[in-house]
């Protein structure tokens, strides 16, 4: 019999007496197999550990803490569901690869699903409207009337409003949106910069050597992590089927400088320089919505396709005359028959669709709908379960998204849209006055589509209490309305102008707390002012009056 070898191994030259180690057991899952996932990532902390301090005698030892988070379990209850959780960097989650099927599968249901298309079409309509307009800060009020007016008539030209209503709605499909400065000789203005918009698609890389030097996918950074050029393909990948009349192969290039470049998507993680479809999370619930559909439509139309069953309450070798099972008749309409002895007519009795249909629709609606922050009565453009209250409160973070994208737009293409645009503006002869030139900066802001109330009368109401309290401003009452308060209030003082000339008496607000159509009461004559020489005024005069009063 031979004996079991109790001691120790011998420690090997050079190798420390004592090393920090680390083991991994599942609590609540002993005698079971440990998870190699967490052991895996144990031995790679414990590896990378430095080595251990030397305690003396008199030294406390510190106390071992023990810790966990449920969440960090895995059990054979959720093993399943973390399956797929991974460690990418935000660039290696979204590689080419995935984001190639997920935008030709959010284009897919954009084009096919009318809850998808029409999310996609009142995001961008929403967001951009009809367009944004320029104002302009300058303290020169000549130089800032006449870039407004050229750039605006420049904007219509180019269909600028259109084009970000595009960029817009490919963020939601496509996850990323691309415009190029251009040169368009074609354009009637005398400023020839053109916005040109291409898919994601076309910024990609297709040499290899461009593997050695800090890029992702199409773009090229500096050592600080700016994107210095931008590789765009000249002919679509997915027109290797159509005749485009260009010249080249389909994996020639050009390069662009980032400086002409617009790249508009939403970051999600740091590190992240490619966009992903904003319709991600909700593209397996489109799928899932168009699957229930047909099948309550199915089991709805193989009720009705049968239109008579013939069914007897006699027992098997009954009385009832023999009929030959699963056989079928052609009916024509409006005829009369008779039926064998023993057999009476019905009908199968429809169960699709079931009270709980349209309840299950409209939950994975809002579902749907809340990776975007859209209101569920948007979603459904359906708003018949809403009250005044509650459409309000929801449409309260439906505006902040509204609002933050329209501050992104305004800051990742329009700014560099306008910058781009002065550059042309100031070259050309005669188009802006002399000033504008000379310039070294052009403050300015954009003002939006303002949005309708619900109710009118009420938000008039508001609007009164705010200015009489002086908690607002008219610039900051107009801009809700995504108006310019300097030319409204030109123009208000024109109409009341031109009305007191015909002698026609304009419309004038009701005082805060009275009733429009009351009379309002006399106004208080004013406190007489003291003269230079200390003396009253004389009372035969009457008071000058003040022009700017009805405004």
């Amino acid at each position: 019999m031979s004996k079991r070898n109790t001691k120790s191994p011998r420690r090997a030259p050079g190798r420390p007496k004592s090393r920090l180690t680390a083991r991994v057991t599942l609590r609540g899952n002993r005698g079971r197999q440990d998870d190699p996932e967490l052991e895996s990532a144990m031995r790679a902390v414990a590896s990378a550990a430095p080595p251990p301090m030397m305690l003396s005698d008199r030294t406390p030892r510190p106390r071992r803490l023990s810790a966990r988070f449920d969440a960090a379990q895995t059990t054979d209850d959720n093993r399943r569901h973390w399956g797929m959780s991974d460690g990418l960097s935000a660039d290696a989650a979204s590689n080419p690869g995935v984001r190639y099927i997920l935008r030709n599968r959010a284009r897919y249901e954009v084009a096919n699903n009318t809850y998808a298309r029409g999310l996609v079409l009142t995001i961008a309509n929403d967001v951009v409207g009809t367009g944004p307009r320029l104002q302009m800060q300058t303290p020169n009020a000549d130089v800032n009337r006449k870039v407004e007016r050229q750039f605006s008539r420049w904007a219509r030209e180019v269909r600028l409003a259109e084009k970000l209503r595009t960029m817009r709605a490919a963020r939601v499909q496509d996850g990323e949106a691309f415009g190029i400065l251009t040169s368009n000789p074609g354009l009637a203005s005398p400023v020839k910069l053109d916005l040109r918009l291409i898919e994601a698609d076309q910024v990609t890389f297709t040499d290899v050597t461009l593997l050695t030097v800090p890029s992702v996918d199409g773009i090229v950074f500096d050592k600080a992590g700016n994107p210095v050029e931008y590789h765009v393909l000249r002919i679509h990948p997915g027109n290797y089927a159509y005749f485009t009349g260009t010249i080249g192969f389909p994996w020639e290039y050009d390069k662009i400088p980032a400086k002409d470049v617009v790249h508009w998507f939403r970051q999600d993680r740091p590190g992240q320089h490619r966009g992903i479809p904003e319709l991600t999370p909700a593209l397996p619930l489109f799928a899932q919505l168009r699957r229930f559909t047909l099948a309550v439509l199915d089991a709805a139309e193989a009720a009705a396709d049968f239109a008579i069953v013939l069914y007897t309450k006699a027992p098997a070798d009954g009385e009832a005359e023999a009929v030959e099972p699963m056989d079928t008749i052609e009916l024509e309409r409006r005829m009369m028959t008779t039926l064998p002895e023993g057999w009476e007519p019905g009908q199968i009795k429809a169960e699709q669709p079931a009270t709980t249909y349209r309840e299950f629709k409209g939950e994975i609606l809002d579902e749907i709908a809340r990776c975007l922050n859209v209101p569920s009565n948007v979603a459904r453009g359906n708003s018949s379960a809403y009250n005044y209250a509650s459409g309000r409160l929801d449409h309260q973070t439906y505006y902040r998204q509204i609002r933050v994208d329209q501050q992104s737009a305004a800051d990742v293409v329009l700014d560099r849209i306008f910058s781009a645009w002065m550059d042309e503006a100031i070259l050309v002869s005669d188009l802006l006055p002399l000033p504008a030139r000379t310039m070294a900066e052009y403050p300015h802001q954009w003002f939006w589509d303002g949005h309708e109330h619900v109710d009118p009368a009420k938000e008039a109401t508001a609007q009164q209490t705010r200015l009489a309290s002086n908690t607002t401003t008219l610039a900051a009452e107009y801009a809700r309305q995504g108006k310019d308060w300097e030319p409204e209030i030109r123009q208000r003082a024109k109409e009341i102008a031109l009305c007191k000339q015909l002698g026609v008496t304009p419309a004038v607000a009701a005082p805060l707390g009275q009733a429009p159509g009351t009379p309002a009461a006399p106004a208080p004559a004013p406190a007489p002012v003291p003269a230079d020489d200390g003396e009253p005024p004389d009372d035969s005069e009457p008071p000058p009056v003040d022009e700017t009063e009805d405004l």
